[in-house]
C-alpha cells in the first residue's frame, strides 16, 4: 500500500471496555466509525484480542468501499515502548509486551502507522481541532477506567525521554490514599478512576445492579442525588483538582481539556474541581488556567491518533 495525499487515516482507541476505530478525513473529521467491546475477560489471550482489533479495523475498511488511506493512527492504554509501540495496558491484561505496531505493518504495508498514549492521543486531538485550538500550552486529559494525560508546550507534543510525558494519572495527590496498579499509593488514577470511584462509593453504601455497576452509571445516580454517588464525584473532582493545579505551576498552561467518561458528569465533577484548583493553585500565571471539558467529546482520541499522521511535524517525531 501507498499512502496517498488527502485520503482518511485509518484510527483505532484501544481501551478496557471498548475498540474504536473511524476513517478521520484531513480536517480531522470523522467520515464513518465502528466499535465492539474490548475482549477483556479473563482467560481472554493476545491473539484473540488482536483478531478481534484487526476484524473491527478490516470491517469499517471494507464498509467503505477500502478507499485509499494516508496512514494508520493509534491509541492505546500504557505503559508502552515507544515508539515501537510494544504495549502493556494496565487495563488490558492480555496484552503484555504485545506488538502492535508491528503487527499493524504487517497487515497495512507500505502506510505509516503510528501509535502513542491513549490519553496521549486525546490530549493531540483537542489541541488541533477541539478545546485547545489556537492555543500553544495545552494539557490533555481523560478520566475513565484510568487517568491519563498528555502535554502540548509551545505547540508541540511533548514525548519525553521515552514518550510517557504528560502521565497525570500517577501524580500523588493523596500520600495515604489507595493502592495504585502502578504499584505505588495515593495517584490521582487510583482515587478518581471510574473503577476506584464505585469501589469506594461501594465501600460507603452505595448499591446498584449485581455488582457490576460502572463509573457512568456511579455518574448517573450522582445527577439523580444519590448522596454517596454525589460524594464520590467531589472525591474525584477534588483530586483532579489538586492534580491540575500541580501541572499548571509545573508547565505554565493556558488550557486543559478534560474528557472520558466521567467528565460528562458536568457540574458534579468540575464544581469540585474547580474549588480544589483554586484553593491549591496560589501563583497568578498558574490561575490564569482555563479548564473546560473537552470538546471532541468520545472522537477526541481517534482525531488525535489520525494527527499523528496528518501532522506529524507538531506530534510525531520519531520514525
Amino acid at each position: 500500500m501507498t499512502p496517498v495525499s488527502g485520503a482518511p487515516v485509518l484510527a483505532a482507541d484501544i481501551g478496557g471496555t471498548k475498540l474504536a476505530a473511524a476513517l478521520v478525513g484531513p480536517d480531522g473529521r470523522v467520515t464513518a466509525s465502528g466499535r465492539v467491546p474490548t475482549p477483556n475477560e479473563p482467560g481472554v489471550d493476545g491473539e484473540e484480542l488482536w483478531r478481534t482489533l484487526e476484524a473491527l479495523l478490516g470491517k469499517l475498511v471494507a464498509d467503505a468501499g477500502d478507499p485509499p488511506l494516508a496512514g494508520v493512527g493509534v491509541g492505546c492504554g500504557g505503559p508502552m515502548t515507544w515508539p515501537a509501540a510494544e504495549v502493556s495496558p494496565l487495563n488490558i491484561p492480555a496484552w503484555r509486551g504485545f506488538p502492535l505496531r508491528a503487527r499493524l505493518r504487517a497487515r497495512y504495508p507500505g502506510l505509516p502507522v503510528r501509535i502513542h498514549n491513549d490519553a496521549i492521543c486525546v490530549a493531540v486531538g483537542e489541541h488541533w481541532r477541539g478545546a485547545g485550538r489556537g492555543h500553544d500550552d495545552v494539557l490533555g486529559m481523560v478520566v475513565s477506567t484510568g487517568v491519563g494525560g498528555g502535554l502540548i508546550l509551545g505547540g508541540r507534543l511533548v514525548n519525553g525521554a521515552s514518550g510517557n510525558a504528560g502521565h497525570i494519572g500517577h501524580v500523588i495527590v493523596d500520600p495515604g490514599g489507595p493502592p495504585c496498579a502502578c504499584g505505588g499509593r495515593g495517584c490521582l488514577e487510583a482515587v478518581a478512576r471510574g473503577p476506584g470511584l464505585v469501589a469506594w462509593a461501594r465501600e460507603q453504601g452505595w448499591r446498584r445492579g449485581d455488582g457490576t455497576a460502572t463509573g457512568v452509571e456511579l455518574g448517573a445516580d450522582a445527577r439523580g442525588g444519590d448522596p454517596v454517588a454525589v460524594a464520590a464525584m467531589r472525591r474525584a473532582g477534588r483530586a483532579l483538582g489538586i492534580a491540575i493545579a500541580s501541572a499548571a505551576h509545573l508547565c505554565d498552561l493556558q488550557v486543559v481539556a478534560i474528557g472520558g467518561g466521567l467528565s460528562q458528569t458536568g457540574s458534579l465533577l468540575f464544581e469540585p474541581l474547580d474549588e480544589a484548583f483554586d484553593t491549591h493553585a496560589r501563583m497568578e500565571f498558574a490561575r490564569r488556567v482555563r479548564i473546560v471539558p473537552a470538546s471532541l467529546g468520545q472522537t477526541a482520541g481517534l482525531v488525535g491518533a489520525a494527527a499523528l499522521v496528518f501532522a506529524q511535524d507538531r506530534y510525531w517525531s520519531a520514525g
